[in-house]
């Protein structure tokens, strides 16, 4: 996710503030949602601190990329949205572990 979301951040630091706008809020508030879904959360997630919290941007990223941006280009461009999402809904209902700083 860090890979995908690093190149969007830098955008948005660089002030191009050019990007899709598929659910219709505008391209400047989808791509600062898209950072934080796949930079901030991720970070968050990965630490394992509100771990539960983190993967609810993160899943609703991953949702419209896999069911609204990637809808009509077949399986194979939705593949990666639905692994994430998949794994992202698995951390949000397992938790993050003992060894997070959540220790859930």
């Amino acid at each position: 996710m860090l890979t995908h979301g690093s190149s969007k951040a830098i955008k948005l630091l660089n002030g191009d503030f050019s990007f899709a706008n598929p659910i219709g809020i505008g391209e400047l508030p989808t791509l600062i949602l898209a950072v934080i879904a796949e930079v901030i959360a991720p970070i968050f997630i990965i630490v394992g601190y509100k771990t539960r919290l983190a993967t609810i941007p993160a899943i609703a990223t991953m949702f419209v990329a896999a069911f609204i941006v990637h809808l009509n280009d077949g399986f194979g461009k939705q593949e990666l949205s639905v692994i994430y999402l998949v794994s992202f809904l698995l951390i949000s209902i397992l938790g993050p572990g003992k060894i997070s700083i959540d220790k859930s």
